[in-house]
């Protein structure tokens, strides 16, 4: 009796962070869950070159790409650092709604500062990302970095003590997810 073989298929991968659908090879649909992939953001970002990290979940028969990562690439990072300019570089682990995650800002100056200048500034731009993302669930923060709204409250924020050239978050990524805690209180008995 001869053994019939399997033939890899191509699946639909939704990736609902950017709106995009891409294919991957498979025998079937349940291989996938938990594979990471990595997608170019570049050309939606009009040539801010940024890569997405996701790992697939499998929800109702649908492959979904949930977002583990961010990084902005180094080579984009080097053409913003000009001569007579500083840079400042943090990384913050904080939690967040669902999850602990982990930020890298990375701040460039207009000129050359002092190093008091630069550890206010890294200091103030810790201290408002704790803050700014305490009441945020992971997806809208990965929103948010790709949008660009959280480097701008950040430069407007940090303009007071020195005005940058760049701000911009150099990696985000998800460290693990946080347990849903459920409380459960007593309900209380009306007396009448």
């Amino acid at each position: 009796m001869a053994i019939q073989k399997r033939k890899k298929r191509f699946f639909d991968i939704d990736i609902p962070l950017i709106r995009k659908e891409t294919q991957l090879q498979a025998f079937e649909l349940e291989e996938l869950s938990g594979r990471l992939i990595k997608y170019d953001l570049t050309r939606i970002l009009r040539g801010k070159s940024m890569t997405l990290q996701a790992v697939i979940e499998i929800k109702d028969g649908k492959a979904i790409a949930i977002p583990k990562q961010i990084i902005l690439m180094p080579y984009y990072l080097r053409r913003m650092v000009r001569k007579g300019t500083n840079y400042v570089e943090d990384s913050i682990s904080t939690d967040c709604k669902d999850a602990q995650i982990r930020i890298k800002p990375f701040l460039v100056t207009r000129r050359k500062v002092s190093r008091a200048v630069r550890k206010a500034l890294r200091e103030k731009a810790r201290q408002e990302i704790i803050e700014y993302v305490k009441n945020k669930k992971n997806e809208a923060l990965f929103d948010e970095v790709l949008k660009n709204q959280l480097q701008k409250i950040l430069s407007l924020k940090l303009k007071k003590i020195y005005p940058l050239s760049t701000c911009e978050i150099r990696i985000i990524k998800i460290e693990k997810f946080l347990k849903k805690e459920e409380t459960t209180e007593p309900e209380k008995i009306k007396e009448d």
